[in-house]
């Protein structure tokens, strides 16, 4: 099966598309042929070309696993995700440097959410390399354009975009955990909603130019200030998937992306109650040049 996120084609196994990871894929299935930008075979067994280089270790919270991510002697990516229950067996997935191959052991006994992580990893991969990046984020629609909501897990995030939905007519969720952002060289970046969202299921497929992101911080106060360049990018590269900061490749192209996503894209720090005044804050100070 082949979809497309982001203007980013992949093929999978028809094996791999199953249960709630079928749900999430729905909206992105493709119908039309065509070349993809990476492609995904099954192999029940995956080992590393010659020796494995260990680059992180973290742990994936959502799934109850640790992670160990490396390169090999191939110059191939290699992730291994270890279930905290270890009746479960360990999902391996081999992705070659460019992104394009990735080779995966899941099956019926490995966890399906293994699965999931593992691919968006190499999703990553691929995707850094064409300006685009998940960015860990909440995300509000709100007048035809998108505001990202940032910020560490317990943060607030979701319940900042709740606050938008509930106080704030034609607000709606684009996506929970892992939107997909593209940067543009001459326009703001664009966001667009993905197959993982975390454990709100918001799979939408479409494309929504940005606003603003805003990173959230707890407060006994509402509070909204525009960050400087540099605060910017202190901003959003925690946002980005954080085992690739381990390599230079890598973390090259995440940088590259970040830069050329902040050319047109203001970020805000928020510190902020969890009210509808905060959101309401938010939406005044983005969007009253609307209606002047």
């Amino acid at each position: 099966m082949i979809f497309t996120i982001a203007k980013i084609r992949f093929s999978l196994p028809d094996k791999f598309v199953t249960g709630f990871f079928a749900q999430g894929l729905a909206p992105f299935k493709t119908e039309e042929p065509g070349n993809v930008n990476f492609e995904v075979t099954y192999s029940p067994d995956v080992k590393p070309v010659g020796e494995y280089h260990e680059l992180e270790k973290f742990d994936f919270a959502e799934a109850e696993a640790d992670c160990r991510f490396g390169l090999d002697d191939g110059d191939n990516y290699m992730l291994y995700i270890l279930p905290h229950d270890t009746s479960a067996p360990v999902t391996t997935l081999r992705i070659s440097n460019d992104g394009r191959q990735v080779i995966c052991d899941h099956d019926s006994n490995h966890l399906l959410s293994s699965l999931r992580f593992g691919l968006w990893i190499a999703y990553n991969i691929t995707a850094v390399h064409r300006n685009t990046v998940a960015i860990h984020s909440s995300v509000i629609v709100y007048r035809g354009q998108a505001v990202l909501m940032l910020g560490e897990s317990g943060t607030g995030k979701s319940t900042h975009t709740r606050m938008w939905r509930e106080h704030i007519e034609g607000a709606r969720l684009l996506n929970d955990d892992s939107p997909i952002v593209c940067g543009n060289a001459d326009r703001a970046a664009d966001c667009y909603g993905s197959a993982w969202s975390g454990k709100t299921p918001c799979y939408i497929n479409a494309r929504v130019p940005i606003r603003a992101f805003v990173r959230l911080s707890q407060a006994p106060h509402n509070r909204l200030r525009k960050l400087s360049r540099l605060e910017s990018i202190g901003a959003l590269l925690p946002s980005c998937p954080l085992a690739f900061s381990h390599d230079k490749q890598l973390f090259n192209a995440v940088c590259a992306t970040v830069s050329t996503i902040l050319k047109h894209t203001e970020v805000y720090h928020l510190e902020c109650l969890p009210n509808g005044d905060a959101a309401r804050l938010v939406r005044d100070t983005l969007f009253e040049s609307d209606n002047q």
